[in-house]
């Protein structure tokens, strides 16, 4: 049985006539009469009474005409939900980030994509950059948004923007008063950094920054995501260098100050496997340029 068989049959079913139902189906009557007949073969039971009187459905055909019709729109529905998924409109896309990235515009880039992509699921969890890397890798995210470009070759990624780094440190603060903080000021302070194990290429970065301005930080403390390190620091536990969006996280007993020094800017990417499909990916990233 084809579907074309189905739509012969609804054609005929409706108009009872063979002349009407060929003009509607724009064939001929010849292959429509074949076809009724193929159809009814294959079912193994007759549809129509044909007669001088005309077309009439038999009680098995007037069943059939019911889940014909059933098949016929599921099949479109399927159909359609293959064009949907393949135009990336509808679907499911994991999505993890970085802190920062909720004070650089995320939920205006989540609130956007979603208006225009209403039947797409977008799940968001915050992990660091190394608990993104993993889940990733373990097919648990479709897109991480991570501090780092440093990935394993089943990994690509693109760079999304860039910001600087800021000290932050606790209300009251003697470095706090000035405009600008040297970062040899910071070298006899307590640091609290992001942890090595969550990130070790950002934790790297920030030792290096010291290392080469005379010092390496005395840590003190460590957080697996930058928003309990600045909330550490807003508790007097220590000093930190932190991404500069952090100043508009509103946290209270925390103060940001410009770095004197001209250092690397904090980067954001994003990140993905290289075998994973494409669409929902590349229209979710262009909806932020967008």
């Amino acid at each position: 049985m084809e579907f074309r068989h189905l739509r012969y049959f609804l054609a005929l079913a409706g108009e009872l006539h063979y002349g009407r139902a060929a003009a509607r189906l724009a064939i001929s009557q010849p292959p429509l009469s074949v076809a009724i007949q193929q159809l009814e073969a294959t079912v193994g039971a007759r549809l129509f009474d044909r007669d001088s009187k005309g077309v009439r459905l038999t009680p098995a055909g007037a069943v059939f005409r019911d889940s014909a019709q059933g098949l016929l729109d599921r099949a479109e529905e399927a159909c359609s939900l293959a064009r949907e998924v393949q135009a990336g409109e509808v679907g499911r896309l994991r999505l993890g980030f970085v802190g920062s990235t909720l004070f650089n515009g995320l939920s205006t880039w989540l609130q956007g994509f979603q208006a225009s992509h209403p039947k797409v699921e977008v799940i968001v969890v915050e992990l660091n950059s190394q608990d993104q890397i993993d889940a990733l890798l373990g097919e648990e995210l479709d897109l991480g948004l991570v501090h780092t470009d440093r990935l394993p070759p089943t990994l690509a990624s693109q760079p999304l923007y860039s910001e600087p780094f800021v000290a932050c440190l606790p209300a009251g603060h003697p470095l706090a008063a000035p405009d600008e903080v040297f970062l040899a000021a910071l070298s006899d302070q307590p640091f609290i950094l992001f942890s090595r194990k969550g990130s070790p290429d950002y934790h790297a970065r920030i030792v290096e920054i010291c290392r080469q301005h005379g010092f390496y930080p005395r840590l003190q403390h460590e957080g697996r995501h930058w928003l309990s390190v600045v909330s550490m620091v807003a508790q007097g536990l220590g000093v930190s260098i932190v991404p500069a969006a952090f100043q508009r996280a509103g946290i209270q007993g925390a103060v940001f100050r410009p770095l004197a020094e001209a250092i690397d800017a904090s980067a954001v990417f994003a990140a993905w496997r290289r075998d994973a499909p494409t669409v929902l990916r590349e229209q979710f990233l262009a909806a932020r340029s967008g």
